[in-house]
């Protein structure tokens, strides 16, 4: 039976080596745009393929695409061209490599930026605490494995990803714990046990890893005081009271064919929780309509003040395997199917009889919303082993989230989804 995507813990005994406000400056937008559609078409991608509509799901589409992306700079041949179509790369390698680099020094920019901002509102006597992200990419190598110096240097050049030898062929157990105690000290404790116990094994040579961590207060926070049990109408008809909160602001606003579009900012006004709430279609509808290009024009919805309800939420989804979809989406040799198609040439010596392929792409993500922002973490592991303008007030509007919805945490200069979900059910 092939593997299948889902919200289960799962483990995986054979791998293959492990790899695995305001308008921003035009350049800083130009650089970061062919990863922000990467991210966000991968994104969409996966979504599509996360359970039924009905299902609540979680994805970090940033994470994925930087673990990889890192394993795509040793790909060669077949295997590169075959991760570039399900990937959304470009031929230019050094644009990909360059866009992924300049959209985290938008990232660690929008931090600095968010620690000023509410350092110079402490001045003032306000109490909002900075934004906090953390991105963090780590290579766990076989000791004594011969692998490419241009690799290496690459991945610490442009991913800050360095080498961290482990010896997984003496002690694969020990080598998984250590991985895992790293992304739970990424992710302050909210990604654990990323790799399941014996995925690891003494065929394993690689393993590329990315961990992100975002804790984001709203600009505005909401009054508890205003939070309260409101209807939430499921895809199937009945409807559940969940705490919803309440709160009059300015927010994002865009009426489309079929759904509206709502941005909230966090504190700082560069990243923002994108919400698409579907009229009748419904969710499976929307989804239909999702590209990586609606996702971006999302990122910049004109403001209109709105009273908002909406639903507190978590997520935090099992583990999910995603070589089956992946391999779904074209991406085959890289998993080595055909048996001896895989060529990561460019990450070691390609041999009949020593090579590297993926094993397994694990992905764990977590989110939690409520009156005083966003925390979310995820981390993904690829394994692989051998073998200005003046207008006329609007009317107030009131906008009710009390059906399933598409969201995202979305950068919003770059317009990149750093992670991409559906509430189908809050509780």
């Amino acid at each position: 039976m092939g593997r299948r995507l889902r919200w289960a813990n799962v483990a995986v005994n054979v791998l293959v080596p492990a790899v695995f406000l305001m308008a921003p400056p035009i350049f800083a937008v130009e650089a970061t745009a062919t990863a922000a559609n990467a991210i966000n078409a991968l994104g969409i991608d996966l979504l599509q393929r996360l359970g039924k509509p009905d299902v609540n799901a979680l994805c970090s589409p940033y994470s994925i695409q930087n673990a990889l992306a890192m394993a795509y700079a040793g790909a060669e041949g077949d295997t590169r061209k075959e991760m570039a179509k399900v990937l959304h790369y470009p031929e230019d390698d050094a644009e990909l490599q360059g866009s992924f680099a300049a959209l985290r020094k938008a990232l660690d920019e929008m931090l600095r930026k968010s620690e000023r901002e509410a350092e110079q509102m402490k001045k003032r006597g306000a109490t909002n605490d900075p934004v906090t992200i953390s991105v963090a990419n780590r290579l766990f190598g076989q000791t004594g494995y011969d692998f490419r110096e241009p690799f290496v240097s690459v991945l610490k050049n442009n991913y800050d990803a360095l080498l961290e030898p482990l010896d997984f062929v003496r002690n694969a157990p020990g080598a998984t714990k250590h991985i895992n105690a790293w992304v739970e000290d990424q992710t302050r404790q909210r990604i654990r046990n990323l790799i399941p116990d014996g995925a690891l094994n003494q065929l394993t040579r690689l393993v590329l890893v990315n961990a992100i961590y975002l804790k984001a207060p709203w600009a505005n926070k909401f009054e508890k005081s205003e939070t309260k049990p409101r209807a939430f109408h499921m895809a199937n008809g009945t409807s559940v009271d969940v705490p919803t909160m309440t709160a009059k602001l300015y927010l994002g606003y865009s009426k489309r064919t079929g759904f509206s579009i709502l941005t909230i900012p966090y504190q700082g006004a560069d990243i923002q929780i994108l919400i698409l709430l579907p009229d009748v279609e419904g969710v499976a509808g929307l989804e239909k309509k999702l590209t990586a290009s609606l996702l971006n024009e999302c990122a910049t919805a004109s403001s209109q003040e709105a009273i908002l309800y909406l639903p507190k939420f978590m997520l935090a989804p099992p583990l999910m395997l995603l070589s089956t979809e992946l391999e779904g989406l074209g991406m085959r040799s890289a998993f080595d199917q055909p048996h001896g198609s895989a060529n990561f040439e460019r990450i070691a010596k390609h041999r009949p009889d020593d090579y590297l392929s993926i094993s397994e792409v694990f992905h764990k993500t977590f989110i939690s919303l409520d009156e005083n922002g966003t925390e979310a973490a995820a981390a993904t592991a690829v394994t692989m082993a051998t073998l200005g303008i003046i207008r006329e007030k609007p009317k107030l509007i009131e906008v009710r989230v009390d059906h399933p919805f598409v969201f995202a945490i979305q950068h919003r200069p770059s317009g990149a989804c750093l992670f991409l979900g559906r509430v189908a059910d809050p509780r």
